[in-house]
């Protein structure tokens, strides 16, 4: 296994809490802060599927909650060889709430992608459009 920053390793560890019973497919995700805080979740599966919240949404809502309102990076981490970015809502979610981020996308092993959301998001929508 290489050696990995304490953001992607965070990220790996919060995976392990995944509810995921349907699926099997565990995530974790990890937030810094513009302090330095790391703050992660882990996907939350139910039966209906539609339900479910994904790791990024819930590091991001659990940030927010704890009072966090400025983030420098992300740390997504899944069981795949190819990089597994997140999904629409989420790229959303963490454009509204942290901006042009660096999300770093991981395995189990290693890092299989660094980009910056803008990239996976290039025309976002936010609070612009609203004419505020």
């Amino acid at each position: 296994m290489s050696v990995s920053d304490p953001l992607v390793s965070a990220a790996r560890a919060a995976r392990e809490h995944a509810v995921a019973d349907f699926s099997r497919f565990r995530v974790g995700a990890a937030l810094e802060t513009a302090g330095g805080a790391i703050v992660t979740g882990c996907n939350v599966e139910n039966a209906t599927y539609g339900l479910t919240i994904c790791a990024e949404r819930v590091a991001m809502f659990k940030a927010l909650s704890e009072g966090h309102r400025s983030f420098r990076r992300v740390a997504v981490v899944a069981d795949t060889e190819a990089p597994t970015p997140p999904c629409g809502a989420c790229r959303q979610i963490l454009w509204e709430f942290a901006g042009d981020i660096e999300v770093i996308l991981a395995n189990l092993d290693r890092v299989t992608a660094r980009l910056a959301l803008a990239a996976l998001l290039p025309h976002p929508f936010d609070s612009r459009l609203l004419g505020k």
